[in-house]
């Protein structure tokens, strides 16, 4: 299991196009991936899960992943929603 934080930038937060980014984001790994913001957690690769945390801008979101590519998975994600491009 690896895991990190991340403080979400985008204005819009993870609601609607920004989740779907996410999910899709997250589909393209094959380790089982939560996102979670206080004491509600989601599976990442879900939208409505994703919207279900209600994740503002300056939110910080924990993200944790477990399978042969989970630190890049968390990398990623996390980059994701602190706006840091992909060097990939």
């Amino acid at each position: 299991m690896y895991g990190r934080t991340a403080t979400i930038t985008n204005a819009e937060g993870l609601h609607a196009r920004p989740a779907a980014q996410f999910a899709k984001c997250a589909k393209q790994f094959t380790s089982k991936i939560t996102v979670s913001k206080g004491d509600r957690s989601a599976d990442a690769k879900s939208v409505l899960g994703i919207l279900t945390l209600a994740a503002n801008r300056g939110s910080e979101i924990s993200i944790s992943a477990e399978g042969e590519d989970e630190e890049k998975a968390v990398a990623a994600l996390a980059d994701l929603v602190s706006g840091v491009e992909s060097a990939e």
